[in-house]
């Protein structure tokens, strides 16, 4: 297929990118070509279709609400989806308010801003924000100027404000130095907290985006607990984490810790439609009421609360908790079969958590722009896989649907496309 005269694809450049694939349908893990070829999607479309392509239960969810509701503005209107969404969040998050946005960067965006402004509305000056090393939370402005600095944000480095940055210790199978690299990352912690902070951001156990890069619950515990005793605010990005990526509904869960704030997306829907939400504590939502105009959060956007959405959200809920093993057992799945390849001398620093399994492969830099990526790629593509490594790491991410057979040629792909570099 050749590129369309009017479309801009998102972080490709074309002088140098193959033409993309046409898709003419999908079902489950399969994405079916208009040449007729089909492909495991192996990385759920950018880590947000949950449960699978045109899962019927979402689907139908999604026709039903549009007989009834299909936008309204949210500012003087409230509806029956949106609440029971917020309930039912409420409840499994352990945060009582919801604010709706519409994709991730904008959740995240959300949760900067309420912290920020509530300080301001308690007469408070406290002004850093802290983040980690390798830290991705989306393309809008607050969002990129907390995450990393990276060839994703150089352009606009002047526009980008200050954030205190502390390492990451993330881990791999058989590393046996990752005490030591804690201990001085929350020393690093400790030593900028003695600046009056607002608040920290964090990607609970998991850094997607710059390589899927864990860290132990245990260390997550220990930031939170440093974080709460300076009494500043702390941010959870569960954007891609969120949803039973790492093996529990969500990873502050499963790491333990309660945050003041939430980000979410990807998976919120089931990837059926663009959504966001910032879960906060009821301390923060009280913190913007007063006779003061100043005071009200001044931030929404026109399809806030979409019932669409709200419905594919409640769908996609009902799933996890029906089917709850889905995403708790995934891990033993992915164990045996990632042992086995680790086993090949190009793979190195394997690890597993949940729904996602990754390795870099030992050719070349340690870079998003590693040209090994792209090559795994396209021998992937040749053997009914579709991959995106980010730069030589490879990662999966499947829809939960995703059957053993279909798990195992994947794997055996990533086999095939790492011995054909050698």
């Amino acid at each position: 297929m050749a590129w369309h005269q009017h479309l801009w694809h998102p972080t490709t450049q074309v002088s140098n990118a193959p033409e993309p694939l046409h898709v003419s349908n999908a079902v489950g893990c399969l994405l079916q070509l208009s040449d007729g070829r089909e492909l495991i999607d192996a990385i759920s479309s950018w880590w947000v279709t949950l449960h699978g392509h045109a899962e019927p239960a979402i689907a139908a969810a999604i026709a039903g609400q549009a007989f009834k509701l299909e936008q309204v503005i949210f500012a003087n209107f409230s509806h029956e989806p949106a609440e029971s969404l917020a309930t039912r969040l409420a409840a499994l998050t352990g945060l009582d308010r919801l604010f709706f946005s519409d994709n991730g960067s904008t959740a995240v965006e959300v949760a900067l801003k309420i912290a920020w402004q509530w300080w301001r509305n308690q007469a408070s000056d406290r002004h850093q924000l802290i983040a980690f090393e390798g830290a991705y939370h989306g393309d809008t402005f607050g969002a990129m100027a907390l995450g990393d600095r990276s060839i994703f944000t150089e352009s606009y480095e002047p526009l980008l404000f200050e954030v205190a940055r502390i390492p990451w210790p993330h881990n791999h199978w058989a590393e046996n130095s990752v005490e030591h690299r804690e201990e001085h990352a929350l020393a690093q912690l400790e030593l900028a907290l003695k600046i009056p902070t607002a608040a920290l951001i964090f990607e609970p156990l998991l850094q997607g985006a710059s390589g899927m890069r864990q860290v132990r619950p245990q260390f997550i515990q220990a930031v939170a607990e440093r974080v709460q005793a300076a009494e500043a605010l702390l941010i959870a990005d569960e954007v891609f984490t969120g949803f039973g990526r790492t093996g529990a509904l969500f990873a502050c869960e499963k790491a333990g810790i309660k945050p003041d704030l939430i980000a979410l997306s990807k998976g919120l829907t089931g990837g059926f439609l663009p959504m966001g939400v910032t879960m906060a504590t009821e301390r923060l939502y009280r913190g913007f009421i007063s006779e003061r105009s100043s005071d009200t959060f001044f931030h929404g956007h026109s399809f806030t609360a979409n019932p669409l959405g709200c419905a594919a959200a409640l769908a996609s809920l009902d799933l996890l908790q029906q089917t709850s093993e889905r995403y708790s057992n995934f891990e033993d799945r992915h164990f045996p079969l990632l042992k086995q390849l680790s086993l090949n001398p190009l793979v190195r620093h394997p690890r597993c958590l949940g729904t996602m399994a990754a390795f870099e492969v030992n050719a070349g830099e340690n870079s998003y722009l590693n040209p090994i990526g792209k090559q795994i790629q396209s021998d992937c593509l040749e053997l009914g896989v579709y991959l995106r490594p980010l730069g030589n790491v490879v990662y999966l991410l499947p829809p939960l649907c995703i059957s053993d057979s279909q798990l195992l040629q994947c794997y055996e792909a990533m086999e095939q496309a790492i011995n054909n570099l050698a």
